[in-house]
This record gives structure tokens, C-alpha cells and sequence, in this order.
């Protein structure tokens, strides 16, 4: 399962977002550092083609997909060197696939800031140049390594070596790695070093009551604005409260941009009893997909029967949709696309 971890400074919003997410009981008092160990919690992904599939072929089971979201403990300036819970924080992102950085953008008199005063652009800042030097640390270590190794003219030992360097050269230049541009090769090769900066990043912009002007800095960011104290107190009503109040939770938006932010997409499967959305990675090969249902629909794959949601609604059944022709039969190379029915064949 993918994760997401919530990061950001101390009370910036991070716990009563993951109780807002999650629906799950979280301590989120007024001080720093009340979130120790990460809370984990896994939240189901909203998709009305899933509801559509399931007002057309009604089944006992419907099953949503799911993303995992961590809360993290706050960070501060010189995390990388161990200030506050520094060296636990970083160690939880490394095991992350994606970084949701709440920053706050209101003023409270009686929530207190870590840095006294309301900056989110100084805030993003503190959180990356930590990354950025955690990264250095590791990129350092393993320079070290390979330097011991150069002597061998292992033309693999020297390609990395490059590599690494040329990674190097850009976080003392203050970018993160996932700005770096690099091929899908070079990223595949880095795999192993668990860079924290080559994670994509969401950046929440926590607002009380009005959203507020944000700054052209801000803007270029990858972002969402989000009442969260708003959305934790919504979590806690009933539709039919939520309803009566004319609002419309938008936690779902935030679920769906995260979603998106791990290039995942989602195929469904049907049986008798159930119908049910997978999420993948985009680009994923079919034989991959159906490993995610069983090893052995990976491993003992033959074929697969494939068809768009949205033309097996229109048939009316899975047998209506093959005598019309619509059902493609697909092979080991078949690239699964966003929302397929899928049945798989061993």
C-alpha cells in the first residue's frame, strides 16, 4: 500500500488533519511535539465511477481503494542534526511515498508558533533545507563508499559515482532532487539512497474562515487550501447534518489530489459478491495489475478481458458488452488506462 506522510512544523494543523482524513481519535493539543510515534491511518479514495458501477450491478461487497496516510511528528530547524525529534522524523518520511506538507497560514493568538510568528514561505523553507541537508548527509556517505571502490575501473562503480555527484552538486545548490530533472534510469539508480527530496510534494495551506491572498511564491507551488479545523468538525457530523448546514466537505479534494500526486490510477474487478477499485501506479503492465489482486494472477497470467467502465454501464452486463464486441482480449504488454474493468485470465 502507498503512504503519504503528513509533515510540517509543530502545530500547523498535522494531527487534526489526520483526524479529519481518518476519522480516528488523535491527540492534537496546543503543544509541540504531541505527536510522538506517527499515527497511521488508512482512507478510502471517493470515486463515483465505483458508485455508478455499483447502482448498475448491484453486489454484496462494494470495496473502495485505499491510500495510507501517516501522521508524522513536527519538525524544526536543525532536524537533520537531531534538534527535536529530528532524527525519528526523518527516518519516518524515508518510509514514505509522498510528502503532504501542512503549513499554516492563519494567525491564532491562542495556537502558538513554534516560530512566534505567521511565515509560510520561511516555514517551507525550514522543512526543505532539513531534507535537503538529510540528503547531503546520505549523498556524502555514499560518495565516501564509492570513492574506496573507484580503484576496481568498475564502469557501473564510476557511472554512480557521476551520478552521485551530479546529485551532490544540486542539493548545495538548494534544489531538491525531484526538481533535478533526472531520466527515469538515474532515478530508478537512486532508489536505494531513500533521498527524502525525491519524493513529490503537496503543499496544504491551512486557512481559519477565509482563504486568504497568497503570494505568487506560494502559487507556483504544488497546493491545496483547506480549513482543516473546519473539515475536523464536519467529520464529526452526519450527512444529513452536514446536509442541513449547506456546506460540502472538501477533505474528498484533498484525498483525490493526493491520490494524484502518487500517479496512481484505478481499475475495477467484478464478481458475484463484490465489485472493487485497485489502485496502481500509472504505466503499470496487466500481468503487475493483477498481481496486486493475487501473485498468481502476475505470475501464472495468460490473458486479460478488458473493457471501460463507462461502455460496460452502457452494454448492461459483461455478456452483453462481448456479444457487441466491446470486451478486448490483452496480453503481458497491455498498459492498464484509468478506469478498466478487468477480468483476468490464468
Amino acid at each position: 500500500m502507498l503512504k503519504i506522510g503528513i509533515v510540517g512544523l509543530p502545530n500547523v494543523g498535522k494531527s487534526t488533519l489526520f483526524k479529519a482524513l481518518t476519522k480516528q481519535k488523535v491527540d492534537i493539543s496546543n503543544y509541540p511535539f504531541c505527536t510522538i510515534d506517527p499515527n497511521i491511518g488508512v482512507v478510502e479514495v471517493p470515486d463515483e465511477r465505483l458508485k455508478k458501477l455499483s447502482q448498475s450491478f448491484p453486489r454484496p461487497k462494494i470495496i473502495p481503494a485505499i491510500v495510507e496516510f501517516v501522521d508524522i511528528a513536527g519538525l524544526v530547524k536543525g532536524a537533520s542534526q537531531g534538534e527535536g525529534l529530528g532524527n525519528k522524523f526523518l527516518a519516518h518520511i524515508r518510509e514514505v511515498d509522498a510528502i503532504l506538507e501542512v503549513v499554516r497560514v492563519f494567525e491564532k493568538q491562542d495556537v502558538t508558533h513554534i516560530n512566534e510568528t505567521i511565515d509560510p514561505e520561511r516555514d517551507i523553507q525550514i522543512l526543505e533545507t532539513e531534507l535537503i541537508l538529510a540528503d547531503l548527509e546520505t549523498v556524502n556517505k555514499r560518495l565516501e563508499k564509492l570513492e574506496k571502490q573507484l580503484k576496481a575501473k568498475d564502469k557501473k562503480i564510476e557511472e554512480e559515482y557521476r551520478l552521485v555527484q551530479k546529485i551532490k552538486t544540486g542539493l548545495e545548490e538548494g534544489k531538491k532532487i525531484i526538481d533535478l530533472n533526472l531520466t527515469e534510469k538515474e532515478r530508478e539508480d537512486l532508489y536505494d539512497l531513500f533521498l527524502l527530496t525525491a519524493k513529490p510534494i503537496l503543499y496544504l495551506y491551512n486557512y481559519r474562515n477565509t482563504p486568504p491572498a497568497l503570494s505568487e511564491n506560494l502559487k507556483k507551488k504544488n497546493y491545496l487550501l483547506l480549513d482543516i479545523k473546519m473539515e475536523e468538525e464536519l467529520s464529526e457530523m452526519s450527512e444529513e447534518e452536514i446536509q442541513d448546514l449547506g456546506v460540502q466537505p472538501k477533505i474528498y479534494d484533498l484525498i483525490k489530489k493526493s491520490y494524484q500526486l502518487l500517479d496512481l490510477i484505478t481499475f475495477f474487478t467484478m464478481n458475484e459478491n463484490e465489485i472493487r477499485a485497485w489502485e496502481i501506479k500509472r504505466g503499470t503492465k496487466a500481468p503487475q495489475a493483477g498481481g496486486k489482486i493475487h501473485s498468481d494472477f502476475e505470475e501464472k497470467f495468460i490473458r486479460a478481458e478488458v473493457i471501460s467502465w463507462e461502455k460496460l454501464i452502457e452494454s448492461g452486463s459483461w455478456q452483453k458488452a462481448k456479444d457487441k464486441g466491446l470486451i478486448r482480449t490483452v496480453g503481458r504488454d497491455y498498459e492498464v488506462n484509468d478506469g478498466d474493468v478487468i477480468y483476468f485470465v490464468i
